[in-house]
């Protein structure tokens, strides 16, 4: 949905800030926003979405809770949510202001999503993914993730000026959560 405004959620922060720096390498226009971040970078990240410096904001699901922006086109659960009920607060807000919402289901996550609709009554529509059209985009993709590690390996948590001048933990070679 090239243009639309975007928000995407992510059970962590380093899966956060490594996605926004992804698709900032596709030549996307995301910014993060996650719990590290000071309050005025959280402010900064939420202002560039509203003035449409940036139309996708990634949120981790500890800042997602509590934001509401009405000029949103398209919600993505790219981790499903452990809890039913962040689910249903994520989806349940995008169905007053959102026009789609699409959740990435890994076979990992499979029970976790069974879960989900067995609390919400309902079985949702399933949409695999085009083969042939993901394999057209994988070069770029895993060219702009390669990149994106590096950036994150070498400056860390302050990875694309996001967290610059914050006082973060990171510690080399640690998984991001």
């Amino acid at each position: 949905m090239t243009g639309s405004t975007s928000m995407v959620y992510t059970q962590q922060c380093g899966i956060t800030l490594l996605l926004a720096l992804i698709l900032k390498n596709l030549g996307f226009r995301a910014i993060p926003i996650i719990s590290y971040m000071s309050q005025a970078k959280k402010l900064g990240s939420l202002n560039a979405l509203k003035s449409g410096e940036c139309n996708i904001l990634l949120c981790s699901d500890f800042v997602s809770k509590g934001l509401d922006i009405p000029a949103v086109d398209m919600v993505i659960n790219y981790n499903i949510p452990l809890s039913p009920n962040d689910y249903i607060y994520r989806v349940g807000w995008t169905v007053a202001h959102v026009n789609v919402a699409i959740s990435f289901v890994s076979p990992d996550e499979r029970r976790h999503f069974n879960i989900i609709e067995k609390h919400i009554g309902k079985k949702l529509p399933l949409y695999p993914a085009p083969f042939e059209e993901v394999l057209l985009l994988e070069g770029r993709a895993i060219e702009a993730e390669r990149l994106a590690q590096e950036e994150m390996k070498e400056f860390g948590w302050m990875s694309g000026g996001y967290l610059e001048g914050e006082e973060v933990p990171f510690r080399s070679g640690a998984r991001l959560s």
